[in-house]
């Protein structure tokens, strides 16, 4: 290899040292192929990633109005939808956290007296109550409130419980409370505690209890009058609307939609609360002394059926009598017994198939249907051997078997069809809620006795309401007028709407109904009603004794002995009536010889009739001097 000289000596290699080209010498090199094909791929890897950042920011930026675009038409239909559709939700969630909506109880209306006394009458009261989302302090809340009420400790700790449900902004505290309590509760100024006025009701009489009925604590009839005439009582509800703050404090507005509550209307009754109240204490009195189940006693007006006491009491377990039973003169229904007697007499005078002179010749037993399976003895109601007995005899001394030969002297069907012109088989006008209809088959489906039986009072059953109505077709002059027990409502511009008179129809004759009346004017004065009889002034009536049914179908309770069913209905004064009273004694002593109508409900009568005496002047006619010293030859030695 060879070396040339070089700078300071030194030597450098000349085979492997290449010529150093001038910048324009390198530009006047012709490329070849090789650069070519580097020069373009160069190029093209430049404008691809030219080209590629170019695209990504198009992308971004289209993708980015794409975004704003969608966001914008989002937040428009967002904006759309809570001005429009969703916008009553929205407001009903903003008025909901800030306002309080209460109902404004309607003052029910009050139930008068024929006088316009009460008898029921609705009391202010205040209710107190808690919004938990507003309470701070749930378990204080409590325990405040707790001392107040005399509350247990575990009634407190499940108060503070329900205090801290704060998804419920309604908490009763005390419902319908006196003032006393309710000023104490609130004087606690305890944030979210609350009152608002809210009535309950009263009677002015406990005795009122079975006729006028209940109603619960949100003043709405369940029983009685109140139920019957709820409607018309209630009213319409209004509300009270406030705005409040965080602590529960009510705050102005200039937006109050509140609705003030239109009190019910006032309804009269045909109850006179005086009389009332005595008969209460009568019926109850005499109950007591024969320790009965229970009793009834209804007073009405012979002319226009308007019923001026309503009186039912009966025994509590605990052995005290009430009348929060309800009103069993009116939904119960028994047989009648002997007081039916007076429609078989009646229906065959008025048929003209016997007078009060015919005579017959009764028994003190027999066999009727003898040898079918129908077959039944039927006994008197005192024992006798074969005795001629007249039409006034037999009514006197209440013969069963007497009664059974008149009522045979017309056909069956005839008896039957006059039990329901007395009103039998259906309810009253009167349309008490849950009224009995008592219970009168049709006459097609009579067997064998019950075709002898309805004769004095077996084989059908009645309510005391319908079997007032039924005897005072006698005193009526041989009309029926339908008991009722409303005169008027007052409406709320004070004036009073009379009801419509009580429907009416004949049944009898007024000459047969005069007859009947001196018949029964004669079993107060001669027969089985002399407890009934009144000082000075001649009364008539009729006793009934019926066994009550048992659930074994029979007459005869398992351990053997009976229950009995004491009545005794009358008017008074026996001439010219004014008014017709029943009395029902349930169950008195069976052991007592008081259980029967002429002993257990006569008496009752009698003081019931003193009392309509003394409160509403009523006075004989000026030829009745009272019933006769001595009893008629015609009825015989009495029994």
């Amino acid at each position: 290899m060879s070396v040339v000289a070089g700078g300071r000596g030194g030597r450098v290699p000349t085979s492997r040292v290449q010529p150093r080209h001038r910048p324009e010498q390198q530009a006047r090199r012709r490329p070849n192929a090789a650069d070519v094909v580097r020069d373009r791929a160069r190029t093209s890897v430049t404008e691809f990633y030219t080209n590629l950042q170019g695209g990504k920011i198009r992308f971004r930026l289209v993708a980015m109005y794409v975004l704003v675009s969608l966001l914008l038409v989002t937040m428009l239909v967002r904006v759309t939808y809570l001005q429009t559709i969703g916008a009553g939700s929205y407001r009903e969630a903003s008025v909901s956290q800030r306002t309080r909506i209460s109902t404004a109880r309607a003052e029910r209306g009050s139930i008068l007296d024929r006088n316009g006394l009460e008898l029921a009458l609705p009391v202010p009261t205040r209710t107190v109550f808690a919004d938990p989302r507003i309470i701070v302090d749930p378990v204080a809340t409590a325990h405040a409130i707790a001392g107040v009420l005399g509350m247990s400790p575990e009634d407190e700790l499940v108060l503070a419980s329900k205090l801290q449900n704060t998804s419920s902004s309604f908490l009763y505290i005390a419902r319908q409370a006196t003032t006393e309590v309710s000023d104490a509760l609130t004087a606690l100024n305890l944030p979210g505690i609350a009152s608002y006025p809210e009535q309950s009701r009263t009677l002015t009489s406990d005795g009122l209890r079975a006729l006028v009925g209940r109603t619960d604590i949100d003043g709405v009839g369940i029983s009685g009058l109140e139920e019957q005439f709820n409607d018309l009582l209630g009213g319409t509800d209004g509300r009270t609307v406030r705005e409040v703050n965080s602590k529960g404090q009510s705050i102005p507005t200039g937006d109050d939609s509140s609705q003030a509550a239109i009190p019910g209307q006032d309804l009269v009754t045909t109850i006179d609360r005086n009389i009332q109240f005595q008969v209460d204490a009568i019926v109850t009195q005499q109950i007591t002394r024969l320790n009965a189940r229970g009793g009834a006693a209804i007073v009405m007006d012979s002319a226009t059926g308007e019923i001026y006491a309503m009186s039912t009491i009966r025994k509590n377990t605990d052995g005290t009598y009430t009348a929060d039973s309800g009103n069993f003169a009116a939904v119960d229904a028994y047989e009648p017994g002997s007081v039916a007697k007076v429609f078989s007499i009646s229906a065959a005078l008025n048929e003209g198939t016997v007078e009060t002179n015919s005579v017959f010749k009764v028994p003190g037993k027999q066999v009727f249907n003898e040898g079918t399976k129908w077959a039944h003895a039927i006994t008197d109601a005192y024992p006798h051997e074969l005795e001629a007995m007249t039409v006034r005899k037999i009514i006197v001394d209440s013969s069963n078997l007497g009664t059974v030969q008149i009522a045979q002297t017309m056909p069956a069907e005839t008896l039957h069809n006059y039990l329901e012109a007395y009103g039998f088989g259906a309810k009253t006008d009167v349309d008490y809620p849950g009224e009995s209809k008592g219970l009168l088959k049709s006459f097609n489906e009579l067997r064998g006795t019950e075709k002898i039986t309805t004769a004095y009072g077996y084989g059908y059953s009645a309510s005391a309401l319908q079997l007032i109505a039924g005897v005072n077709v006698v005193a009526n002059n041989g009309v029926y007028v339908a008991p009722r027990l409303v005169n008027s409502v007052i409406d709320l511009d004070g004036i009073n709407n009379p009801s419509a008179p009580s429907a009416t129809h004949t049944v009898i004759k007024p000459e047969v109904a005069a007859t009947m009346r001196s018949l029964m004017s004669d079993v107060v004065c001669f027969g089985t009603a002399s407890l009934a009889k009144v000082p000075g002034m001649t009364v008539a009536g009729k006793t009934g004794t019926g066994y009550k049914r048992q659930d074994n179908g029979t007459y005869i309770k398992d351990d053997g002995s009976r229950a009995y069913f004491a009545s005794f209905v009358g008017f008074l004064p026996a001439e010219n009536p004014r008014f017709t009273v029943l009395v029902s004694i349930d169950e008195p002593d069976p052991a007592s010889r008081d259980r029967f109508g002429g002993t257990a409900a006569a008496p009752v009568f009698a003081n019931i009739a003193q009392v309509l005496i003394n409160e509403l002047d009523i006075r004989p006619a000026a030829t009745d001097m009272g019933c006769p010293k001595e009893r008629p030859a015609e009825l015989g030695a009495a029994h």
